[in-house]
């Protein structure tokens, strides 16, 4: 049955802490992140007061693209564990009062599922190709790829077949990796095992999904070339009309179990109008604010970000999700020291040049926690941004996973800078992590002063100032009903009021006083002489009026005496 309540659903303010399976923690001492490691530390995403998680796919995947060339949707990867283990933690999730999202990968699988496998082995003809795209390829010979669009990772989004019996055969499409053939949602197949997924998992527990590439599944079916004249907004192979029967579906059958499930998109399009129908009121109830994290530092640039994305949640009725980084992009406390702070997502993995100013970085990432758990909806934080990370931009080649490692304008190691293992303990790597000798990816020897039991003892550290954050968030935010208005207190300073509560951001170069009769209770970086320094945001309500109680560690800034910016 469908649940109606009055009360808004328990994901519309909620912080959400992405986990990359591979990289949180490792249970086994096989060295890479497992589901008995994320059991192991579920105590310490509730202390740090997030209310739900987002996993990355642990599913049976052969792993050449992180596991999002899914081979079964249905079964556990023994890298991970098993699906006993993954429902026990589904159940001791919900027991520590915290809610899941799993992900979900609807354009494509591996090209060892079981229907791909079908498809090659039973030779020209086999109805088992109708589930992809196949096609016969260009000229007399069949050489040439049948049309000319590219792959997410570079090259053509087309690889050619070797039939049964060694002849060339048909080509395939992939929009992401040649291991990554796309599902044709035209197929009734596809539709229906589809379906049996959502409710396997919501069946078990899951409180929701975050749909994988999400404008990719429907394709214009004549498979035309791509119009050098048409603008950005059409494309044959994204964003078709009929993408949304597949999210209307998805909604009605996850508004069919009781809890208010909840459906995020991965929808990263060129304009508003594009995935604001993403969010209509029987598709998904939100999406990935990537204006907002595509940013960079500036404030006029944020502050229209900011503007737009709350207009456009008005006129659908559906809250934005605030992020400042994730398993795809370059950490923001990297991209923030940088000359160029904005993040390219057409293709350049890491924007601006390899040098960073890590102590700029640090603090401006200190003052971007505190804007995004300002603003109104759900936030979703990315793993170890709460230790302070940068991103890793020296990882040896032969560690290289990532098959985007090869795309134009691309750095080598492709995405797997953000992805490094975790640093929990101890002076060495790695770091607690795991208790095998090396961690699947290296970690930087530096990392010993960031390391969660090391930031423990440190008021001043990142993690205290994201739990100080959250904490007070969680205990006050959720009654703040006044929409959000702005306060002109210069070019270089953004600042809105929420009702009794203010943020304020200073990105000029010199302190600024903050607004009168209000009380301060927390910031970023520690006053000066009473005024908010760079790359500093403060949290304030109106004196005398709802006046909270002083977070732990308000006025606590980080100490910022290291090369890193790294609390000592």
């Amino acid at each position: 049955m469908t649940v109606h309540d009055s009360a808004p659903p328990w994901w519309s303010q909620a912080v959400f802490y992405q986990v990359y399976l591979r990289s949180f923690a490792d249970g086994n001492g096989d060295g890479v992140g497992d589901l008995a490691g994320l059991r192991a530390r579920l105590p310490y995403l509730k202390a740090l007061g997030v209310d739900a998680l987002w996993v990355t796919p642990w599913y049976a995947s052969p792993m050449a693209d992180g596991g999002y060339d899914v081979s079964d949707h249905r079964a556990i990867d023994p890298l991970f564990g098993t699906i006993e283990e993954a429902e026990s933690l589904l159940a001791e999730t919900h027991e520590a009062g915290l809610r899941m999202v799993l992900d979900l990968v609807p354009n494509h699988c591996s090209e060892q599922h079981p229907w791909f496998r079908q498809a090659t082995a039973q030779g020209p003809g086999a109805p088992a190709r109708d589930r992809f795209w196949f096609r016969p390829g260009k000229g007399p010979d069949g050489s040439r790829p049948p049309n000319d669009w590219p792959s997410q990772f570079g090259g053509p989004a087309w690889t050619r077949i070797t039939e049964p019996d060694g002849t060339p055969g048909p080509w395939y499409l992939h929009l992401f990796s040649r291991h990554q053939p796309d599902l044709n949602w035209n197929h009734p197949d596809v539709r229906a095992d589809f379906a049996h997924t959502v409710r396997f998992w919501l069946e078990r527990g899951a409180d929701g999904f975050r749909v994988d590439a999400a404008p990719f599944p429907a394709k214009d079916p004549a498979l035309p070339d791509v119009d050098p004249d048409a603008p950005p907004a059409q494309l044959p192979y994204q964003d078709r009309h009929h993408v949304h029967e597949i999210y209307r579906a998805l909604r009605a059958l996850s508004d069919s179990y009781p809890g208010n499930r909840f459906l995020i998109g991965e929808v990263h399009l060129p304009t508003t109008a594009q995935r604001d129908r993403y969010v209509r009121a029987d598709e998904l109830h939100c999406t990935f604010n990537f204006p907002y994290l595509t940013s960079g530092w500036r404030a006029g640039e944020l502050r229209q970000i900011i503007a737009d994305s709350l207009t456009g949640s008005q006129d659908v009725i559906a809250p934005t999700a605030w992020v400042l980084s994730n398993h795809d992009t370059v950490r923001h406390l990297t991209r923030f020291g940088r000359e160029d702070s904005s993040f390219h997502m057409d293709g350049t993995f890491v924007a601006g040049p390899l040098d960073t100013h890590h102590r700029a970085g640090y603090t401006r990432a200190r003052a971007a926690l505190l804007l995004t758990l300002a603003l109104p909806g759900p936030a979703f934080l990315y793993q170890g941004e709460e230790l302070g990370l940068a991103e890793v931009d020296d990882l040896p080649l032969t560690s290289v996973h990532d098959p985007a490692g090869n795309r134009p304008n691309a750095p080598a190691q492709g995405r797997d800078g953000c992805r490094v293992p975790l640093p929990w303990s101890e002076d060495t790597p790695p770091f607690g992590f795991t208790s095998h000798d090396t961690a699947w990816l290296p970690q930087p020897a530096s990392w010993h002063r960031l390391t969660a039991q090391r930031q423990e003892g440190d008021p001043t550290s990142m993690l205290h100032l994201y739990r100080n954050a959250l904490a007070w968030r969680a205990d006050h935010m959720p009654s703040l009903t006044a929409p959000l208005a702005w306060l002109d207190l210069g070019d270089d300073v953004l600042a809105f009021t929420r009702g009794a509560f203010t943020c304020v951001v200073n990105f000029g170069e010199y302190p600024i006083p903050l607004p009168h009769a209000n009380d301060v209770h927390l910031t970023s970086s520690p006053l000066n002489n009473d005024q908010l320094p760079q790359d500093a945001c403060a949290w304030l309500t109106q004196a005398g009026r709802s006046a909270p109680q002083q977070a732990p560690g308000s006025r606590q800034g980080p100490v910022l005496g290291r090369e890193d910016g790294a609390a000592s």
